[in-house]
């Protein structure tokens, strides 16, 4: 993922990757489009600001527990969460699951992966 990361968030963000599914770029699209998923972008306020994928809602990481009832009631909607690599988004899906959500994917590679697949016209 882009950032060197310390050692002790890789190893929480690998155990949450443990529980939680990632989801490819292209079936998150694809799946977003087809109205099969809610694409949700977890990243802050000001990096949502700067463009997300098209169809997204913004729920911050440090808000979506709080205020994901506000936008999904069915806890078995399909939810595919991203940020800016994976990680966030891996983290926030975790807890979703533990909230009930049954059906809740990180997307590989975040918004870095979509804008390198979106500049070699695969996005």
């Amino acid at each position: 993922m882009g950032k060197k990361h310390s050692e002790r968030f890789v190893a929480v963000v690998e155990s949450a990757l443990a529980t939680v599914s990632e989801i490819s770029c292209d079936a998150a699209l694809r799946q977003s489009v087809d109205g099969d998923a809610l694409l949700i972008d977890v990243r802050e306020e000001s990096e949502w600001e700067k463009g997300g994928i098209p169809g997204a809602i913004h729920i911050g990481k440090g808000v979506i527990e709080r205020d994901i009832e506000t936008y999904v009631d069915d806890p078995s909607t399909r939810l595919i969460l991203y940020c800016g690599g994976g990680y966030r988004s891996a983290l926030a899906a975790e807890n979703l699951q533990r909230m009930g959500y049954t059906d809740v994917h990180s997307m590989a590679g975040g918004y870095r992966g979509y804008s390198e697949q979106k500049k070699e016209g695969n996005a």
